[in-house]
């Protein structure tokens, strides 16, 4: 048997929609792996895009010729949607999800098929370096890797040594394990990753995150991108409560929690003069909290991050908490409902 019929028949997944800022480089990473070339194939999953993603993809195909790259229609434009279609024509042993806003290492593909060869996991990722290509966005991406802006996310916060966690972002997944945990649930159009992750560790599948598994994530561009990304992960977050209970994590109730105590504030301390006291102290006590941990960052990067971090970590909580109290609401008659 030759070194490439040993090597398992790879499958990379790219769902995506209007990317034609950040395509180009994420498909050519894809492309330029060192892992054989007979051995892969490139399914770009393409919610309708209206910019000019298509023409983009097309050209980069070209020049990478010895490397299939199919083009399917998404006309739901969601993510879990484009996973499944794209899962029912993945010829893969093992299924490596890519997103459009994704660069991945060279040997990305290469690294996670030695670690699922090894047994131990169904799953496996890296640590994410969050970048950007614009002064905002750079700041943004501090704040998006700091424990204090996203809370205990392993993908984003611990890039010194492998453990299992419960999520990973850009998974490899052994086929087995997908036929197993089944389709991506289509109602998420955020965190279908963290509930199709929770899926895999009921069954008893491990996930790992291992730091010589490397990519760059571009993070949203502006406040107001962020504060639409953020809002629906909170939203979303609501339908993973109740389909999944136990997938919860304390950390997560903590923005939704700081803001009912905001509302809640406004709304009864001008009646209740000790609820005026307390509420000024839990709002002077997370500006002490943000300002000291923006004061770190900009510290250890450039100071100019200081003016924009403030604001950064007030809209990843505040949105990400109006999102989970709008969902609560929205899907008020839903908590028996499983699916």
């Amino acid at each position: 048997m030759s070194e490439h019929q040993a090597l398992p028949f790879i499958s990379v997944i790219m769902p995506i929609r209007n990317e034609a800022d950040y395509i180009e480089q994420s498909l050519t990473a894809v492309l330029q792996q060192d892992y054989s070339s007979s051995q892969m194939e490139v399914i770009i999953v393409d919610g309708m895009s209206t910019d000019e993603t298509r023409d983009i993809v097309a050209q980069v195909a070209v020049r990478y010729p010895s490397i299939p790259v199919v083009i399917l229609d998404n006309p739901k434009h969601i993510v879990p949607t484009g996973m499944n279609i794209a899962l029912a024509q993945a010829k893969g042993e093992i299924i490596v999800r890519v997103d459009g806003h994704c660069k991945i290492a060279p040997d990305y593909v290469s690294r996670c098929v030695a670690h699922l060869q090894k047994g131990d996991s169904v799953g496996v990722g890296g640590p994410i370096e969050t970048m950007s290509e614009t002064p905002s966005g750079e700041t943004i991406a501090l704040a998006m890797q700091s424990s204090f802006g996203v809370g205990g996310s392993a993908f984003r916060t611990v890039k010194d040594r492998a453990m299992f966690v419960d999520t990973i972002a850009f998974p490899a997944y052994t086929r087995k394990a997908i036929e197993h945990a089944g389709l991506y649930d289509e109602e998420l159009m955020r965190n279908q990753d963290d509930e199709y992750n929770y899926r895999l560790r009921a069954l008893g599948y491990k996930i790992l995150l291992t730091p010589d598994v490397r990519s760059q994530y571009y993070s949203r561009t502006s406040l107001r991108k962020l504060w639409r990304q953020y809002f629906q992960y909170g939203y979303y977050k609501v339908r993973v409560l109740q389909k999944h209970p136990a997938q919860m994590q304390l950390r997560q109730f903590v923005p939704p929690i700081f803001v009912a105590v905001l509302v809640g504030g406004a709304i009864l301390a001008p009646l209740i003069p000790i609820l005026l006291w307390l509420w000024l102290m839990v709002i002077g006590l997370y500006a002490t909290v943000n300002i000291l941990a923006s004061l770190r960052i900009a510290s250890q990067t450039h100071w100019r991050h200081f003016t924009l971090l403030p604001l950064t970590f007030a809209t990843l909580h505040l949105s990400y908490g109006l999102g989970f109290l709008k969902g609560l609401i929205s899907f008020r008659s839903r908590w028996r409902q499983a699916t």
